[in-house]
């Protein structure tokens, strides 16, 4: 299948779209990966988007269309993908469409993870994790056995600048504003799946695979 996980920063559908490749044998593709490896790597992609990432700002249109079409064109991905953080606006949909039509592989859902906005700040925010041994902590719902302290070698936790408050109601900010658009965009061809996202992991999932299915 091919398909598209759309939903808030936070609102899991990373950690989801990760458990069904594995089940699956489709390739995950996340945008947000393809990135932090660019930039973790000072590739010229990289340098060029370590600002506006690091401000929680998306990048260009232009740069992630160039992006996706040049990994959806290798051969894993003719089994079947699932998009991750892609697309985020009208244009990069449309730009999908011209993709995936001159490839013959036309969409076959739209999934979109439904989570409340002070459901998504409570998530982002409370993540911390260990700089040496990246170890990643909650602070309500997988908390360090001793507050700020990592459980294996005793290294002060850290939040990363992206999980910080202000930076993500930028990211909340932007997301309704540009990708929320998308979902009708998509639902005008019957292709969207609504789930709710607040449900535990486990429940996610199988909402998922029924979404699926149907």
């Amino acid at each position: 299948m091919r398909l598209v996980f759309e939903g808030p920063p936070g609102s899991g559908k990373g950690t989801q779209a990760k458990r069904v490749a594995e089940k699956s044998g489709w390739v995950h593709v996340s945008t947000g990966d393809l990135l932090r490896d660019a930039v973790r790597n000072r590739t010229p992609l990289g340098l060029t988007v370590e600002q506006v990432m690091r401000e929680g700002l998306l990048v260009s249109d232009a740069t992630v269309i160039d992006i996706i079409d040049e990994r959806l064109a290798q051969k894993d991905c003719a089994k079947g993908f699932i998009l991750d953080g892609f697309p985020r606006t009208i244009g990069q949909a449309q730009a999908l469409d011209s993709i995936l039509a001159s490839r013959n592989m036309p969409l076959d859902r739209v999934v979109v993870f439904e989570v409340p906005d002070g459901a998504i700040i409570e998530r982002i925010t409370g993540r911390r994790s260990c700089p040496k041994c990246q170890t990643p902590y909650h602070v309500r719902f997988v908390p360090p056995k001793k507050a700020g302290v990592c459980d294996k070698d005793g290294t002060a936790l850290v939040q990363r600048p992206d999980d910080m408050e202000d930076r993500v109601r930028t990211r909340l900010a932007k997301y309704h504003e540009d990708t929320a658009p998308v979902i009708p965009f998509y639902e005008k061809r019957g292709l969207v799946r609504k789930i709710d996202g607040t449900a535990a992991p486990e429940q996610v999932f199988k909402s998922l695979e029924r979404a699926l299915e149907s």
